[in-house]
């Protein structure tokens, strides 16, 4: 009888330590899961930054045409043309090594007939010849951009084109705006993070969007970017995507 009761004893002590054994192994399995789920987590933001600039290259063109039934004559008009404005830009403060002149475009022109319909018959010709104008004295050339039209009163048949302004040090800007716009972002996975009582860890992934460089407080965005040349003003916008692990 006391054998088995020893035997007894020790069955019961084998199975309360199994028992425990199971429990403690429950626990730390728990634990453990509950840490790797914990892990699996979290939270991805965008980051932004904006930064005001004024572009520091202007482009500028301006064209002249002259039009007669003979071509020698269209040329002679055309000739006086272009000499004349370059002229009244270096009079202007233009370098004359700011300028390029273009080649010469001709198009002959024909009679229509009653339908309107082109003949072979030609009834003249149309000259035309471009000066381009580059500079980074941007707000001069803007200036001058708008008061070329009074040649026109000098006999000159120009047409002025709108400027074309762009910033040079893109390329610098985009690292410290990527920078600055990644902080923002940590800022923002901070906040939500706080906001269920966690913390943010490492970074898991980050991903920079596209640049929209637009005009000054324009709220215009593109899925591919925008780089807007109408304006000397611009606002430059930099985004980033990150994804930080969750604590």
């Amino acid at each position: 009888m006391r054998m088995n009761g020893e035997r007894d004893n020790y069955w019961q002590n084998a199975g309360v330590a199994l028992a425990i054994g199971l429990v403690l192994a429950s626990i730390t399995f728990g634990w453990f899961y509950s840490r790797t789920k914990k892990s699996d987590e979290a939270i991805t933001v965008t980051g932004s930054a904006k930064k005001r600039i004024k572009s520091d290259l202007v482009v500028w063109s301006a064209g002249v045409s002259a039009q007669s039934a003979k071509l020698t004559d269209a040329y002679a008009q055309l000739s006086s043309g272009i000499p004349r404005i370059k002229e009244y830009l270096i009079g202007k403060g233009i370098r004359a090594d700011q300028m390029t002149v273009s080649s010469i475009t001709t198009t002959t022109l024909k009679k229509q007939d009653a339908n309107g319909v082109e003949t072979s018959e030609i009834t003249g010709y149309s000259l035309k010849q471009q000066i381009d104008v580059k500079s980074t004295d941007v707000d001069k050339i803007a200036q001058i951009a708008r008061e070329a039209t009074e040649l026109i009163n000098q006999g000159i048949l120009i047409e002025s084109n709108a400027p074309r302004y762009y910033y040079n040090a893109i390329g610098d800007l985009k690292i410290e705006m990527l920078g600055e716009a990644a902080k923002d972002a940590k800022v923002r996975a901070e906040k939500i993070a706080a906001s269920t009582g966690n913390s943010i860890g490492s970074v898991r992934s980050a991903k920079m969007g596209v640049l929209q460089i637009t005009a000054a407080d324009s709220t215009e965005v593109s899925d591919s970017g925008i780089y807007d040349t109408t304006t000397i003003d611009k606002d430059m916008t930099a985004v980033v995507n990150v994804s930080f692990a969750v604590n």
